[in-house]
């Protein structure tokens, strides 16, 4: 039998290991899953790091102290959880997300790091923990959650989500992103500024000192029915393209959501 790949504790990469091959773990079922902050659970800050280590490679120590910034005033990052086999166990970390408040938008918040568990992919799970979030988020007041894409357009725009425009996630309550962060994020090019057509009232044209005076203009032309529509610029972007880029110049989807 092929050796499995395993995910060893307290390790961020998945290793082969021929001599060790565990008890594989049951589906959990959907019903089963709860959606809980993670500084109401600090015994799993581990097995979170590690779950969003898997998708997002980083030290670990970083991840550790970004997940400890999870409060009830935001950011706050929510654990998708599935009960243990083993009788009196913790539970099993299957997800994850992290909810801030929007810049200037008290009603939104920006939905960031949503990671499933890779095996547990393609069975609900992140729809379970997407339509979590919209309950625990209404809840609390809010009206529309805002998130980037690099390659899962389709799958948010199946649960209802629309292109939309950047917004800006209060890290801190009491700071702004910096304007070069905030470069990172282009809108569409700025339309050329319009052309005022020249005044085509007739001026009068003084008469000369001496000789025949001037003849009058040309009689004006008939005005059009209707006004030629300008031609609109390109959108920033759309479901086969954007204009947008994260921070390391990948290109993003910017989408939200009314709830």
């Amino acid at each position: 039998m092929p050796p499995e790949m395993t995910l060893r504790p307290g390790s961020t990469e998945l290793t082969l290991d021929p001599a060790h091959q565990p008890e594989e773990i049951p589906v959990p079922s959907l019903a089963e899953l709860t959606l809980e902050p993670v500084h109401c659970r600090p015994e799993l800050l581990d097995a979170c790091a590690d779950l969003i280590n898997e998708q997002w490679p980083r030290s670990r120590a970083s991840r550790l102290h970004s997940l400890r910034q999870s409060s009830d005033n935001f950011p706050l990052c929510l654990m998708l959880l599935s009960p243990h086999p083993t009788p009196g166990a913790a539970p099993i970390v299957v997800g994850h997300a992290r909810l801030s408040r929007v810049l200037d938008r008290p009603q939104s918040l920006l939905v960031e790091s949503v990671v499933v568990a890779r095996a547990l992919r393609g069975r609900g799970f992140g729809r379970h923990l997407l339509e979590g979030l919209e309950v625990f988020a209404q809840a609390r007041g809010f009206r529309r959650l805002h998130l980037t894409t690099h390659d899962q357009l389709y799958f948010y725009a199946h649960l209802g989500y629309q292109l939309g425009e950047p917004v800006q996630g209060q890290v801190f309550t009491s700071q702004r992103l910096s304007a070069t962060l905030l470069s990172a994020f282009p809108r569409a090019h700025s339309p050329q500024p319009s052309y005022k057509a020249p005044s085509l009232t007739a001026q009068t044209v003084p008469r000369a000192l001496k000789g025949p005076s001037v003849p009058p203009p040309p009689p004006l032309p008939e005005p059009l029915t209707t006004s030629p529509r300008p031609s609109a610029g390109p959108l920033p972007q759309n479901l086969l393209g954007t204009q947008y880029h994260d921070l390391r110049g990948y290109p993003i989807f910017w989408m939200e959501k009314d709830i």
